[in-house]
């Protein structure tokens, strides 16, 4: 699958992304809808601001957008800031014009989707400026919220991280049940190339190893890349120093704010982990109104 573009969503992300909000409103307005907001304020026109509550990088402007869509053709919303881009506490991302009740009736769940990928955005930045100096790549895995995959992804992308295998079909990763299960690497190794050979496809194949030996064996099999699955620091570098460079090493397992850069100093390629996926916290905004909110009559 080709990789969607750093700060663009592709596709996929958009056919996510619209299915994701059509469950989400669902479940926020059931049959009735929001009935405070319908009560209280009805025929009003409102500007709203979004504001950032903490520093970050913003991710997900476009659930916004198309949140306001799927209620309210007569919303807009303009943003002040882009996918990827940082804002510090206060800074304002978007304004939302439009009917008061529509801005507040999609105010929650565009939050809520703003909020999450800002967070993924946000701590692959944080990883991302450890590795500052170094040519090792920050990589995410399959550890996404099930369902989000291709937006979790994304924002990874916005933070400056890149992407691993988007699921179990577009790559081999040759991991410890796999082997054992197959008999070892030598000829795991093998059937994956058959099977490459065979479909005349360009699909890379990875081993995940534990040791030295296992790097040696998973070398003269002819993998593509080797994952260094929670090694050592002095056996990582030990890998680094017997492959040199012929294929490129992926560090991965307990990866940490705190020993990231001691495990690129050590010359791998990439380091992955789950973290910036799975337990990210959210970015906080909040959407407020622009007082005076007008009547419908004199917009």
């Amino acid at each position: 699958m080709p990789a969607e573009s750093k700060h663009q969503m592709g596709g996929a992300c958009y056919t996510e992304l619209d299915r994701l909000l059509e469950s989400a409103l669902r479940e926020d307005l059931d049959d009735l809808g929001d009935i405070t907001t319908q009560v209280t304020i009805p025929e009003k026109i409102a500007k709203a601001v979004v504001i950032a509550k903490s520093d970050g990088v913003v991710c997900g402007l476009n659930a916004m957008r198309l949140t306001y869509a799927r209620l309210d053709r007569n919303v807009a919303v303009n943003f002040l800031r882009e996918d990827g881009e940082k804002a510090a506490r206060g800074d304002k991302v978007a304004e939302i014009n439009g009917p008061a009740e529509s801005l507040l009736t999609g105010e929650r769940t565009a939050l809520n989707f703003l909020q999450r990928l800002s967070g993924i955005a946000t701590l692959t930045n944080k990883f991302v400026e450890q590795l500052a100096g170094t040519q090792t790549k920050l990589l995410d895995t399959r550890k996404t919220t099930p369902g989000w995959r291709h937006l979790e992804k994304y924002a990874v992308r916005c933070g400056g991280g890149c992407n691993h295998r988007f699921g179990l079909y577009d790559m081999f990763l040759i991991k410890e049940n796999h082997l054992a299960a197959a008999g070892g690497i030598e000829l795991a190794v093998k059937r994956c190339r058959e099977y490459v050979v065979n479909l005349e496809c360009n699909l890379l194949i990875e081993v995940e190893t534990s040791n030295l030996d296992e790097v040696k064996q998973s070398l003269d099999a002819g993998a593509d890349r080797i994952m260094l699955d929670n090694m050592t620091l002095d056996q990582i570098k030990a890998a680094v120093d017997f492959v040199k460079h012929r294929i490129p090493l992926e560090a991965s397992g307990n990866v940490t704010l705190q020993n990231i850069a001691q495990i690129a100093a050590t010359g791998v390629d990439f380091i992955s982990t789950g973290a910036i996926t799975h337990s990210a916290p959210a970015m906080d905004f909040s959407m407020l109104f622009e007082l005076p909110v007008k009547n419908v009559l004199s917009w």
